[in-house]
């Protein structure tokens, strides 16, 4: 029983010794780092990238949070001549929430959504799955294939929850085989590859598309996609094989009875949802003909669907919003570094340092993926990418879409992601399952992902 005590008191102070932890350490690297001509905004800055950054690595509080409280933290001591004796206006750290990649990320969340709601999302799974028939390699296939499709307009965590409700009952047929394992890890590597394909696939991807559109170079939702979905279907076709090879042989034939599709809404709002997604996918490919913006598009779903009924008050409600302020005070941070010339002062010193661009990419997108195993991609990112677009200005988009990219191939461990942690509750892996996914994503996609932006560079 005091153990039990013991261990319950340690639980509950962890949070409160990570937050003091992260304090002091954040103190400690800004007395170090700062110099005697530091401003006092580029020397809150710096205190609070440091401070930002060890929270957000070591979840002391939830991610936003930190988010909120980055907001405030630039109005109070920006804006207040009491503390700075430069102030200066606060407004572009507070306008971050009416930037495009927050209302491309809304438009994303009623789609997905709405999806779900409708029982659109089980019903494509179903249909996939009995077009694959009873062989277990063909199962495989569809289930990863369809699992990247449906990540590429929802988070991996909404997906992987999606796909495995659907095969739970035949995973408690197979329990802990080999079948079972190649499923479960199909279903999370492909979650976190079709993570790597739009804009609005998961949080991080709007973070680095709002530092790209911050650095002065324009970004749609198709060239999101002209970068980051090649990859994404190359990596999911090499770890599909590899399952294949290591998992599937000697499996005998499937069935595919365990299939149920919900049957709560009308045949009407699927088509409804189904056009939606449809045009408004639409629209963002073509913004360069019609000239109409990723952000005003996202006012078709948003509108549709809340008109025609589809989407109720209590729906909205259920949306992730804590992953919008996630986004704009990241965005806050990346502007706070970029307006106080910190970031130009520090990547001046390294600018020399760096030997062929394209060692220097390929250097940052595995730092990105190690960090991501580990900690945050979003802090990853937001740490990494303006250091690399300062160090490397004629190289922008491609430093920010690696470095991004590569953030998404963390499947080593099974806290890496959220898709991991879904797969790993079942009780069907081990841990050590997770690391031939992690080391194939991890080794290749830096590098498919460098290769591929040097190939659409020309």
């Amino acid at each position: 029983m005091n153990d039990l005590v013991t261990i319950s008191k340690k639980k509950r102070y962890k949070p409160l010794i990570y937050f003091a932890g992260s304090l002091v350490v954040a103190l400690v690297l800004t007395w170090i780092l700062k110099e005697p001509g530091f401003t006092d905004s580029q020397v809150y800055t710096l205190f609070l990238l440091f401070f930002s950054m060890s929270l957000w690595i070591t979840e002391a509080i939830p991610p936003f949070p930190v988010s909120l409280f980055i907001l405030a933290y630039l109005v109070f001591t920006f804006g207040n001549p009491h503390l700075n004796s430069a102030p200066e206006k606060i407004d572009r750290y507070v306008n971050t929430f009416s930037s495009s990649i927050i209302w491309l990320l809304l438009g994303g969340f009623f789609m997905a959504t709405a999806m779900r709601k409708t029982g659109l999302d089980m019903r494509l799974l179903a249909f996939t799955l009995k077009i694959s028939g009873d062989k277990p390699k063909n199962i495989l296939i569809a289930l990863m294939f369809t699992t990247m499709l449906a990540a590429l307009v929802m988070s991996d965590s909404a997906t992987t929850t999606m796909v495995l409700a659907a095969i739970l009952p035949l995973l408690k047929t197979l329990g802990k085989s080999t079948f079972s394992k190649a499923l479960l890890l199909g279903i999370s590597i492909a979650a976190a590859a079709g993570g790597m394909g739009t804009i609005i696939a998961n949080s991080t991807n709007a973070v680095v598309a709002g530092l790209i559109v911050e650095a002065g170079v324009k970004i749609n939702f198709l060239d999101w996609v002209t970068y980051g979905l090649p990859v994404s279907i190359v990596l999911t076709s090499i770890c599909c094989y590899v399952l294949i090879r290591l998992y599937t042989k000697n499996v005998q034939p499937i069935s595919i009875d365990f299939l149920k599709t919900s049957q709560a809404t009308s045949g009407s709002q699927r088509i409804i949802v189904l056009i939606v997604i449809i045009i408004t996918i639409l629209f963002w490919a073509t913004g360069s003909i019609h000239g109409i913006t990723v952000a005003a598009t996202c006012a078709i779903p948003i509108v549709v669907l809340t008109v025609t009924g589809i989407l109720t008050s209590g729906d909205i409600r259920t949306m992730p919003w804590d992953t919008l302020l996630l986004v704009a005070g990241g965005l806050s941070l990346g502007e706070a570094l970029q307006s106080t010339g910190l970031l130009d002062h520090y990547t001046s010193q390294i600018r020399t340092m760096h030997d062929h661009p394209v060692l220097f990419i390929l250097t940052l997108s595995y730092l990105a993926m190690i960090f991501a195993n580990v900690g945050s991609s979003t802090a990853a990112c937001m740490l990494l990418i303006p250091l690399g677009m300062s160090v490397l200005p004629e190289w922008k988009i491609e430093t920010a879409m690696s470095i991004g990219i590569s953030s998404s191939a963390s499947v080593f461990l099974p806290i890496s992601i959220p898709a991991n942690i879904i797969v790993y509750s079942t009780g069907l892996l081990e841990q050590k399952d997770f690391r031939i996914g992690g080391l194939i994503l991890g080794i290749l996609a830096p590098l498919l992902i460098v290769l591929w932006m040097l190939l659409l560079r020309g």
